[in-house]
């Protein structure tokens, strides 16, 4: 795929998959359709030794990966080349062992994939993780943004951002974690951190979801969320070319209740970064 100008977007996506030993068959079915250049993975539901690589580095991906036995782990995939590892834990908490954060150098771009806790049930010990963890996050974004690199955070940040996000924010809802205000406020504060929602960016008066609930025939009837973000350091945020979802992938059989997440950037004429300045 190349714009009318002649240059070939980069591709980066990010896909909750919700357990990938479960669902490599339909990761590699987009992966080879799609041919993202990188891909930001939640959800693994794998240990470290089950992580799918031979079959990931067939496909033409290599990857770096932090896996957690039944919940949690994330990974991130490189097209033709094997990210460089720069960080496998969010920082701030020592005693934090969830796998939810991860951080590699791709073509001069710092990608952090990261899979914010859900916080259900509400109140309570889950949602008072969640919004700490949020705090830890906040404060390593800003971190991260005033470097001046190239950075690009995507992953399920499990929080709908307004009403607009979500196609009927009422009954249960209003009660879910994904849409309290402490969570959304958090977002917001990422945001004027100066991190561009990229698909917002792009659909600023469309109704994009990411997630259709296995309940309720949410997907027949498009009663979707968006949870899933992709968001672009200010140096990159002019870089952005489009961004979208694939919705095609939740259509497959025994698919995750998410679809991927991407955005596309002009990369053309930009010198990248060494190895060594990360």
């Amino acid at each position: 795929m190349q714009t009318d100008g002649g240059v070939k977007p980069f591709k980066i996506a990010s896909f909750n998959i919700n357990n990938v030993v479960r669902r490599l068959p339909q990761l590699l079915e987009w992966l080879a359709r799609e041919s993202p250049d990188v891909v930001c993975l939640q959800e693994l539901k794998a240990e470290q030794a089950s992580f799918p690589i031979a079959a990931i580095r067939a496909a033409g991906y290599g990857a770096r990966w932090v896996g957690e036995r039944s919940w949690n782990g994330v990974a991130i995939l490189a097209r033709g080349a094997d990210p460089v590892e720069t960080r496998r834990q969010l920082p701030g908490d020592a005693s934090d062992r969830q796998s939810r954060y991860l951080e590699t150098a791709v073509q001069g771009i710092l990608v952090g994939c990261l899979y914010l806790p859900n916080g259900n049930p509400q109140p309570g010990p889950k949602f008072v993780y969640k919004l700490a963890w949020f705090e830890r996050f906040i404060a390593h974004a800003g971190s991260l943004y005033q470097s001046g690199h190239p950075v690009v955070l995507a992953g399920d940040y499990n929080v709908v951002p307004t009403d607009f996000d979500i196609y009927a924010p009422r009954g249960h809802w209003r009660t879910n974690a994904l849409l309290q205000p402490e969570p959304r406020a958090c977002y917001q504060r990422l945001l004027a951190q100066g991190w561009v929602d990229a698909i917002r960016a792009r659909h600023p008066d469309e109704r994009v979801y990411t997630f259709w609930h296995y309940l309720r025939k949410s997907w027949e009837r498009n009663a979707g969320l968006r949870l899933d973000h992709l968001l672009l350091s200010g140096g990159l945020a002019p870089r952005l070319l489009d961004a979208g979802v694939d919705t095609w992938a939740r259509a497959l059989p025994d698919a995750s209740d998410h679809a991927p997440a991407w955005l596309t950037l002009d990369l053309s004429g930009r010198r990248t970064s060494r190895r060594r300045s990360w």
